[in-house]
């Protein structure tokens, strides 16, 4: 991010190339599976990697290659892959660096979709070591030579748990380990990772970067800095002599390419149109979460709430320490029991009743009985799941509105 622009202003002008052959101010739709060049030597030379150019979609893509750059802008790292979604980031970033018989090391309050991941990578003899907390002492507990990587999200869904950056980036950066964090939530409109320790930055780019619930997309962003070595990471050692782009030279080289996890030309061009309106959306959407977090704490009917952005959330100094403008989009309420939660989220008129997060609408979901449908009792009480919970996800409304539609829906109950 350059330094004399503040952040919306970066949004809109930093990195934004567009088509210098027609004057179009995006970067078009290349809705191409395939790209000729001149000769039969420059396709070779493309193909390999060898000099630049596109020849396959499923490798490269201008679109994408656009959506990347800005991604890559935005977060301050060196490079980005864009993958079909958030779940195909996180495989490719955590198969990038690890083999048969590693480790990685997580929180257990992270979203159920990526836990069922680390329970398939179980079939490949990849094991995943939870904690409770993923702090300085509990890392140094269970790090053992085979500890490959340090995953966690920056605030968990719907643990509402915030990672202090800095802290866990030093006891990696002390065992060189790979340190990688989503930041679906936060946003760098809040925090950027990489500049506080963390190794890479993942968003599934489909929530608060697309902003409109209409793409499924996501982004992997290598910060360059971090320090390979053969014992620990033999694999990477082939492309060692990219210097820091090693890690994003292989990702693109082998897994990326092989797996077949490329986005769609049309999803990349969604994406950078909903970046352009990123710190616009997250103003409104951290101001509304705020205040109606303040409200349900008046709400005698709601039993607990829970927002980093209240001083009552036992997150909230570390989130006050190292966010900025705002504590993110997302709370979380508990009413008492299930039958009581499903008339609230039945009685909303605005809310609306959807799985994803980030859009620009409020949306409301269940946890227990959708996205941790399949996990355990304990599981979901470690990922602050509990059968009376309602997600909400703070949409762009006018709060007057949606402190009302709540209000009505939770008197109506």
């Amino acid at each position: 991010m350059e330094e004399t622009i503040k952040f919306n202003t970066a949004l809109l002008h930093s990195n934004v190339e567009g088509d210098k052959r027609t004057g179009a101010t995006l970067t078009p739709i290349y809705q191409a599976s395939a790209f000729e060049q001149e000769s039969a030597e420059k396709l070779e030379k493309v193909f390999v990697n060898a000099m630049p150019g596109y020849s396959y979609t499923r490798v490269s893509n201008p679109t994408n290659t656009s959506f990347e750059q800005r991604i890559t802008n935005l977060e301050g790292g060196i490079s980005t892959v864009a993958c079909a979604s958030g779940m195909a980031a996180i495989f490719n970033a955590i198969m990038n660096v690890v083999q048969s018989s590693d480790e990685i090391i997580s929180s257990i309050g992270i979203f159920g979709g990526t836990i069922g991941l680390f329970k398939d990578l179980e079939a490949f003899d990849i094991h995943t070591k939870y904690v409770l907390q993923l702090t300085p002492e509990e890392i140094e507990k269970n790090i053992t030579e085979r500890t490959k990587v340090i995953f966690a999200e920056i605030i968990g869904n719907p643990k509402l748990d915030v990672l202090d950056i800095e802290a866990i980036a030093a006891v990696a950066k002390k065992h060189n380990i790979l340190f990688i964090v989503d930041n679906t939530i936060a946003t760098p409109y809040l925090v950027k990772p990489l500049q506080l320790g963390a190794d890479i930055v993942i968003h599934s780019s489909s929530k608060y970067i697309n902003g409109s619930g209409n793409s499924i997309s996501g982004v992997i962003t290598d910060s360059g800095k971090f320090k390979w070595n053969e014992k620990q990471y033999p694999q990477i050692m082939k492309y060692k002599k990219m210097g820091p782009y090693a890690y994003v030279a292989k990702l693109r080289e082998a897994l990326f390419r092989n797996t077949g996890a490329c986005l769609s030309p049309f999803n990349s061009y969604l994406n950078c149109l909903g970046l352009e309106t990123l710190g616009l959306r997250m103003e409104r959407t951290c101001a509304n979460a705020l205040a109606l977090a303040r409200w349900f704490e008046t709400c005698k009917q709601v039993e607990y709430v829970n927002y980093p952005g209240l001083e009552s959330s036992p997150y909230h100094e570390t989130a006050k320490k190292q966010f900025h403008n705002g504590y993110g989009g997302m709370v979380t309420i508990r009413m008492g029991s299930k039958e009581k939660a499903f008339q609230v989220i039945n009685n909303l008129k605005y809310a609306l009743k959807v799985s994803n997060i980030g859009d620009t609408k409020t949306l409301v979901i269940h946890p227990a009985s959708t996205i941790y449908h399949s996990s355990s009792s304990t599981e979901k009480v470690n990922a602050g799941v509990y059968e009376d919970l309602i997600r909400i996800s703070v949409g762009i409304e006018d709060i007057e509105d949606l402190i009302a539609d709540f209000k009505g829906a939770i008197e109506n109950s």
